[in-house]
């Protein structure tokens, strides 16, 4: 009984072991572009200087975006409880909401954050 587990073990190995070889194999590319072998594909070349400048303001742009998504996400619900809760008490309560994103959209305007052409 114990031969025959041993047996059953051996031939899955063996077999897991020739797909494993016969898919690297099979898929290796013919051409190597140095962009390829790099570990990663971002425009950067990673053989030079590792203190390239970033652009702030294309993070910036991101943190923005990042942010209204969000609020898109925060906002659905207040449409969903409308009929569920107090008129007055939704109200108040989208328009701090709704203040505290246009003071946000202020600050950022007048950083100059907004501007996409620098």
């Amino acid at each position: 009984m114990i031969l025959i587990i041993l047996m059953m073990n051996l031939i899955i190995i063996l077999i897991s072991n020739f797909l494993m070889f016969l898919s690297i194999m099979l898929s290796k590319k013919s051409s190597y572009d140095r962009e390829k072998c790099s570990p990663f594909e971002c425009g950067f070349d990673p053989k030079s200087s590792a203190r390239i400048p970033f652009s702030l303001h294309f993070f910036l742009i991101t943190v923005i975006f990042l942010i209204f998504d969000v609020e898109i996400a925060l906002i659905f619900p207040f449409i969903y409880t409308f009929k569920l809760t107090n008129f007055i008490l939704w109200s108040k309560i989208s328009f701090f909401f709704m203040m505290i994103l246009l003071m946000g959209i202020y600050h950022e305007w007048n950083q100059s954050m907004l501007n996409w052409t620098n």
